[in-house]
């Protein structure tokens, strides 16, 4: 008995002497992804346990606690974006891709991830997409399938719900008007292409209903105040599995961005981090992600499996920006572009707005 007792005691102080990982994410649905797909199943094969903490982006309190010297999260879910301004400023730890896990089917990481899916101190977990989205109800007759219809206003008349911003709307005007996705930030660099693509946009002008907020593009469609709008692919998934909504997604033209994991300089538990990330960014983990939100893994590995949604029904290839029949014609959001040209782009387009 006293030794069953000794033992029981050694086994909870051996437990309780182990780190925690804790994990910065953005809470609501991705969170639940995360937690559900990635912390749970890391601690129970483990034994290290994990918390999550939820914040709206993960950068500004990073960067303040590396800068102030108390660093209390050990990784964090961050865009891109984000993520290599951090990495050049020395506020994350390097992450070696050769450590990262192999693809299911023995790829090395490096070659089994998509293009930004790996860098100096982050590796991708999910990429979203910005897509054109519309109620199927309201064509009896030929639907749109392509990006250059959201322009064809003879051919599909109504209003065009579309972002206020240049950023994924410059792009998807010069992909309607016949630029190939590779192509498409060449143009762009370009006087010519950044006055073709506001000429493009020009056309639609009288027609567009703008939106700012990710929950307003399903709105105006439920309430038929435009026939077609950009959205986040996320929004019109859960509008159509989750409440019913007769829409569908054009995926042609799609632009997508990716999500990292990254480890903050400093963090006090690096070991356990590095651990959890490679465990999270592996075939499996990345897959099983997509299984609570439809965000696509950006592995090619992970995209080659069945992946059914938490319904335990619906099959997501489908509905995954990341699956190889939504990428014919999909395009990776420059970070060097809009970095280098979003205040000189964001002025054209502010006056653009206003005039006649």
């Amino acid at each position: 008995m006293r030794k069953l007792l000794l033992s029981t005691v050694l086994s909870c102080m051996a437990f309780m002497s182990q780190a925690d990982v804790t994990v910065m994410s953005w809470g609501g649905a991705y969170g639940t992804a995360q937690n559900e797909a990635h912390l749970k199943p890391f601690t129970e094969k483990t034994g290290i346990r994990t918390r999550m903490v939820d914040t709206d982006n993960a950068a500004s309190p990073i960067r303040a606690m590396v800068e102030a010297g108390n660093v209390t999260v050990d990784v964090a879910s961050i865009e891109l974006a984000d993520a290599t301004r951090l990495c050049d400023e020395g506020m994350l730890e390097p992450i070696d891709p050769a450590k990262l896990p192999a693809g299911s089917d023995g790829t090395a990481a490096e070659e089994d991830f998509f293009h930004g899916g790996i860098t100096d101190c982050a590796v991708g977990t999910d990429l979203w997409a910005n897509i054109i989205a519309f109620d199927s109800t309201k064509f009896s007759g030929e639907a749109p399938s392509k990006a250059a219809d959201f322009f064809d206003t003879e051919k599909f008349p109504g209003k065009r719900g579309l972002k206020k911003n240049p950023k994924a709307v410059l792009e998807l005007a010069l992909m309607a008007d016949g630029i190939p996705a590779d192509e498409v930030y060449a143009i762009l660099e370009t006087p010519e292409g950044r006055d073709r693509a506001f000429a493009k946009l020009d056309t639609i002008k009288k027609d567009i209903v703008w939106w700012e907020a990710g929950a307003q593009p399903p709105q105006l469609l439920a309430d038929g105040e435009v026939l077609m709008t950009t959205a986040y692919n996320g929004r019109i998934f859960n509008a159509y599995i989750e409440e019913g909504k007769p829409f569908e997604i054009i995926w042609d033209g799609q632009i997508y961005e990716l999500n990292t994991y990254a480890i903050p300089k400093g963090a006090p538990n690096l070991e356990e981090a590095m651990e959890f990330v490679r465990f999270a960014t592996s075939t499996e983990g990345l897959a099983e992600q997509s299984r609570y939100i439809s965000y696509g893994p950006p592995r090619k590995s992970s995209n080659a499996m069945e992946i059914i949604y938490k319904d335990e029904k619906t099959v997501m290839a489908p509905n995954l920006p990341s699956s190889p029949e939504n990428r014919e014609n999909a395009l990776e959001t420059s970070i060097e572009f809009w970095v280098d040209r979003d205040t000189e782009l964001n002025e054209r387009f502010n006056n653009w707005l206003i005039a006649n």
